[in-house]
């Protein structure tokens, strides 16, 4: 179960203050292989992709499907945030639950445009999905991650090893539904 089931992707885009929130188009493929490919963004994520394997293998669009955003700064792509279901080889406390996933390019770091976006995304996915709790993984040594993670409501469910290193697993309650 990788996917939202039946939520459709939202019918505009999604605006936060300094933000947009999309779906890909043609013209972000290679800023996604720049994201890809960059060794710095992906420290904490197992190394980066290499950007020839990338050129070869990356539709000319990117895929689209709900949950899967496009962080857009005045016209020009900063970042991906993705909203999926856990696979079943999870964590067992993630199993099922929406997994909450964030990659920005390193120039977009430190201006709070992660925070932003992700908090947004997580507003829609309240909308379209109310009552179902995120999860979220990063390293314990990505303090970034950690800090957004608190930031944006996420608790500690556990502390696990993986990949030669110590992982932290959060879990985002889920919002009452509105009456």
């Amino acid at each position: 179960m990788t996917d939202l089931g039946p939520v459709a992707r939202p019918p505009a885009p999604i605006r936060a203050a300094r933000l947009v929130l999309r779906e890909p188009k043609p013209r972000d493929r290679a800023s996604f292989i720049e994201l890809l490919a960059s060794p710095v963004v992906h420290t904490y994520l197992g190394g980066p992709r290499p950007r020839a394997e990338l050129e070869r293998e990356l539709p000319r669009v990117p895929e689209r499907w709900p949950g899967s955003f496009v962080v857009d700064l005045d016209g020009a792509m900063i970042g991906h945030i993705l909203l999926r279901r856990a696979p079943e080889h999870s964590r067992p406390a993630a199993v099922g639950k929406v997994d909450l996933g964030y990659l920005f390019l390193p120039r977009a770091w430190g201006f709070g445009y992660a925070a932003e976006a992700c908090a947004a995304a997580l507003d829609w996915f309240d909308g379209v999905l109310p009552g179902e709790p995120v999860v979220l993984h990063t390293q314990t040594a990505n303090i970034g991650s950690m800090r957004l993670a608190a930031k944006l409501g996420f608790t500690e469910v556990e502390r696990f090893r993986a990949w030669d290193a110590e992982q932290w697993l959060g879990m985002r309650p889920p919002l009452a539904p509105s009456r």
